[in-house]
C-alpha cells in the first residue's frame, strides 16, 4: 500500500478490531431502529387489544413517545453502567455482555401483549445498546494509531447507518409477517457475541493502566466522581451537553420519520404491505444522507476542528428539521429532503466516538465517554414524550418535530465552552 494512503501503517489486527466494533454497532443500530419502524402497527395492535377499538393517532403518539422515553432512560443507564464495567473489567468482556443483552431482549419484545410489556423489553434492550457504544468507542480509540483515529471513528459511526439499512431491508422483506417477526430477527447479534473473544483481546493501553489501578485500588464510584473534578468538569459538561442536544433532536424528531411518512396525504388508503414498503424506502433515503454525514465528520473535524464540525451539524439540523417536516406535501418531496436531514441530524453522532475519548485519560476513558454520551439521554428521554404531547397539542407530527428543532440552538451556545482537541494525543 502506498505511503500516501491514510490506510498505510494500519495493521491487520487493528482492522479486525474496527470490524468487530463496527459489526456490533450495526446490530446495535438495527435493534434500536426496529421499534421506530414498527411503532405505529405495534402500538395500534397492542392498544386495540387492550381497549377493543382502534386507537387514535394522538393515542399512538402519546404511548409511542412514552415507550421511546423509557427506552432512552435505559440507554442512559446502560451507557454509564457498562462504561464503568469496561474500565474495570475490560473493553472486550463488556462488549460481549452488552451485545447479548440487547439481542436477547429485542427478541423477547415479540412476546409483548401490552404496551407496558413492550416498554419493559425496550428498556432492557436499551441497557445493552448503551453499553455497546461505550465499550466499542474506547476499544477502537485505544487500538488504532493516534493520527488515524478520526478516520476509524467515522467508519465506526457509519455502522449506525448500515444498521438502519439492515432494519429497513428486513422490514421490507418481512412486511407480510407482522411486526413481531421483526423483533425476533433482533436475536441474531447474539452469534457475534460468541465470536468476539476469539478475535479481539483487551487493548495494551488498558491492560497497563488496569495494573496501575489495581495498585492504587480505584473503584467505579471514584471513576465517576473524578469526571467532576475541576480539571475535567468543563469537558464533562460540554460533552454531556452536546450529546444531549444530538440525542434530543434525533429521538424527539427525526426518528418519527416513519410515522410522518404514514401520515402523508398521498399515502392514505394504501394497503398495509405497500405502506410498509414506502416507510422502508424513506428510511433508506434518510440513511443515505446519514452515511455521508458520518463519513464526512472526521475529515471536517481534522481540517477545521471538532467544535467547527459540531457547529456545522447543529446549524444544518436547525434548518432541515422544519424544512423536512413542515414543507413537503407528497412522498416524493419527503424522499428528496430526507438525505439532507440525515447528513446533519445523524451525521453529528460521528463526532462523539472521535471527541469524547479525547477528553479523558485511559483509566476513566470508557466511564467518561459513556457518561457524556448517555447521561444526557435521561434529559433527552423527555424528547419523544414531549413530541407525543406536542402532537396532541399542535395536531400533527410535522409541527411537533419542527418545534423540537429549537434544541440545536442550545448546541451552538455550548460550543464556545467546549475544549478543542484537534491535533492532541489521547491523554494517558
Amino acid at each position: 500500500m502506498r505511503e500516501s494512503s491514510w490506510r498505510y501503517g494500519v495493521t491487520r489486527y487493528q482492522w479486525v478490531v474496527l470490524f468487530v466494533a463496527w459489526l456490533g454497532w450495526v446490530f446495535d443500530s438495527m435493534d434500536a431502529t426496529i421499534y421506530t419502524l414498527v411503532l405505529h402497527p405495534a402500538l395500534h395492535d397492542l392498544l386495540r387489544a387492550q381497549t377493543g377499538r382502534d386507537p387514535s393517532q394522538e393515542a399512538v403518539g402519546w404511548y409511542g413517545g412514552l415507550v421511546l422515553s423509557i427506552f432512552l432512560v435505559g440507554w442512559a443507564i446502560g451507557g454509564v453502567a457498562f462504561g464503568v464495567l469496561a474500565d474495570r473489567f475490560g473493553r472486550t468482556k463488556t462488549l460481549v455482555l452488552a451485545i447479548l443483552v440487547y439481542a436477547v431482549f429485542t427478541g423477547l419484545a415479540a412476546l409483548s401483549a401490552t404496551w407496558w410489556q413492550l416498554a419493559l423489553y425496550r428498556f432492557l434492550t436499551a441497557l445493552g445498546i448503551g453499553g455497546e457504544w461505550a465499550a466499542g468507542a474506547a476499544l477502537v480509540a485505544e487500538v488504532w494509531p493516534e493520527a488515524k483515529r478520526t478516520k476509524a471513528a467515522g467508519i465506526l459511526q457509519s455502522a449506525w447507518a448500515a444498521g438502519f439499512f439492515v432494519a429497513a431491508l428486513t422490514n421490507l422483506l418481512m412486511r407480510g409477517y407482522g411486526w413481531r417477526s421483526l423483533f425476533l430477527v433482533g436475536i441474531a447479534p447474539a452469534v457475534l457475541a460468541l465470536l468476539v473473544p476469539l478475535w479481539v483481546k483487551e487493548p495494551e493501553r488498558w491492560v497497563k493502566t488496569r495494573e496501575r489501578g489495581r495498585q492504587l485500588g480505584g473503584t467505579g464510584a471514584q471513576n465517576l466522581l473524578e469526571l467532576f473534578e475541576p480539571r475535567l468538569l468543563r469537558s464533562t459538561l460540554a460533552g454531556s451537553g452536546l450529546a444531549f442536544v444530538a440525542v434530543f433532536g434525533l429521538w424527539g424528531a427525526t426518528n418519527w420519520t416513519p410515522t410522518l411518512v404514514r401520515s402523508l396525504p398521498d399515502l392514505r388508503g394504501l394497503a398495509a404491505g405497500m405502506l410498509t414498503s414506502k416507510v422502508s424506502y424513506a428510511t433508506m433515503m434518510l440513511n443515505v444522507g446519514s452515511l455521508a454525514g458520518y463519513l464526512s465528520f472526521g475529515p471536517l473535524a481534522e481540517r477545521f476542528g471538532r467544535r467547527s464540525a459540531f457547529g456545522l451539524m447543529c446549524t444544518g439540523s436547525l434548518v432541515m428539521l422544519p424544512v423536512t417536516f413542515l414543507t413537503p406535501r407528497s412522498y416524493g418531496q419527503v424522499l428528496c429532503l430526507l438525505p439532507l436531514l440525515g447528513f446533519f441530524n445523524n451525521g453529528i453522532f460521528s463526532g462523539f466516538p472521535i471527541y469524547l475519548p479525547e477528553l479523558y485519560p485511559t483509566r476513566i476513558r470508557a466511564t467518561g465517554a459513556g457518561f457524556c454520551f448517555n447521561v444526557g439521554r435521561v434529559l433527552a428521554s423527555t424528547g419523544p414524550f414531549l413530541t407525543g404531547y406536542l402532537v396532541a397539542a399542535l395536531g400533527s407530527f410535522g409541527r411537533a418535530a419542527s418545534a423540537i428543532a429549537v434544541i440545536y440552538l442550545g448546541g451552538l451556545l455550548i460550543l464556545p465552552f467546549a475544549p478543542e482537541t484537534r491535533g492532541k494525543p489521547l491523554p494517558e
